[in-house]
């Protein structure tokens, strides 16, 4: 039976920017987005922005946010993006208008595949489309499409698609019922 071997990992096709770039940005990152001191929404979307991310308007960071790339962020007008959430955007992440992020939630591009000797690199996109909550302490996989108004309740983990104005929940997610939003 075959083992797990790391020293033969290699992820050399994986180019997320210049080093410069990111190594400026991991230190506004760790000095400024991931504080808890700096609660100033406009100035951390300002840095996104200046960083290639591309910024609707009305967007609130909350404190302690963690976000890997921002050249491959896009987040639309109304968005919430809660305390300690960490986008570890290896591959784009595309979050649509009126879209919530509860605090601690995870939406993760990449992943290893357990089914090769070096522990390959995966990377996949997150589509969060208009109007999706993402609840506290969930996790978004690799790939996941979650539609127009699905929910993904407290402490849940996303990694397939979610329908359209539907709720989910558990590990992994499942459908429990249709979200019906009241005027």
């Amino acid at each position: 039976m075959k083992t797990t071997d790391l020293s033969k990992f290699n992820n050399d096709w994986y180019n997320p920017g210049g080093k410069f770039k990111r190594l400026l940005w991991f230190m506004i990152n760790a000095c400024i987005m991931q504080s808890k001191w700096f609660p100033l929404s406009n100035f951390k979307v300002f840095l996104l922005s200046a960083f290639g991310a591309e910024m609707g308007d009305n967007i609130v960071i909350k404190p302690n946010v963690n976000i890997k790339y921002p050249w491959k962020l896009k987040v639309g007008d109304n968005t919430w993006i809660g305390e300690q959430v960490w986008i570890d955007n290896l591959g784009e992440v595309n979050i649509g208008k009126n879209v919530c992020l509860s605090q601690g939630a995870m939406l993760l591009c990449g992943n290893h595949n357990y089914k090769k000797e070096a522990f390959d690199l995966i990377v996949g996109n997150i589509n969060l489309e208009d109007g999706v909550w993402i609840g506290a302490h969930c996790v978004v996989c690799p790939g996941v499409r979650a539609k127009s108004h699905s929910l993904l309740a407290v402490n849940s983990v996303a990694t397939t698609t979610m329908e359209p104005y539907t709720i989910y929940q558990g590990n992994p997610a499942v459908e429990v019922r249709k979200r019906e939003i009241k005027g």
